[in-house]
């Protein structure tokens, strides 16, 4: 979606509500769509022309890292998780620039991912559950992006993300 803020909004997921938002609002959304036998099809909201068919995983979220500059995950199966972990991976090897990764609902994250035990067993290191952020509302994932991206809260100006 391009939002009245200044920041494209690239939903992940094949019927997200920011899409049909955008739609309802006159606006555009984007979709990168993964062609699946059984269970996708692109979502009726995105704009034709900013809908891109991907056969390959690995292509699509490619794509999906080079545009993004957040991720925000809402609480989600198998895909959802692995965009997750691709994307924290990526950036604690320094394979792709840091992005705000924010995670709706600490009670959902912290009931499936005991990051606490990964930390103490050794599997992440102590300064790798900084590379994410809990949230629980829109208007506190906003403040977070506004704030590490130089946004007006109100008016979304500011720096864009290829000028930082």
């Amino acid at each position: 979606m391009f939002s009245p803020r200044g920041l494209a909004v690239l939903p992940t997921t094949p019927m997200s509500p920011q899409s049909t938002l955008a739609f309802e609002q006159g606006g555009k959304s984007l979709g990168l769509n993964i062609v699946l036998p059984h269970e996708q099809a692109p979502n009726p909201y995105i704009t034709p022309e900013l809908c891109f068919q991907f056969h390959y995983f690995a292509l699509r979220k490619m794509h999906f890292l080079m545009r993004s500059v957040a991720l925000v995950c809402f609480p989600g199966g198998f895909g959802t998780l692995d965009e997750l972990f691709e994307t924290m991976t990526l950036i604690q090897t320094g394979k792709c620039r840091r992005r705000p990764i924010l995670l709706f609902g600490r009670e959902f994250w912290t009931k499936l991912i005991n990051f606490d035990w990964l930390v103490e067993t050794g599997m992440i290191s102590p300064e790798d559950v900084h590379l994410f952020r809990f949230v629980e509302s829109a208007e506190e994932a906003w403040r977070i992006l506004a704030t590490d991206y130089g946004l007006e809260a109100d008016t979304g100006e500011g720096q864009h993300a290829e000028d930082m």
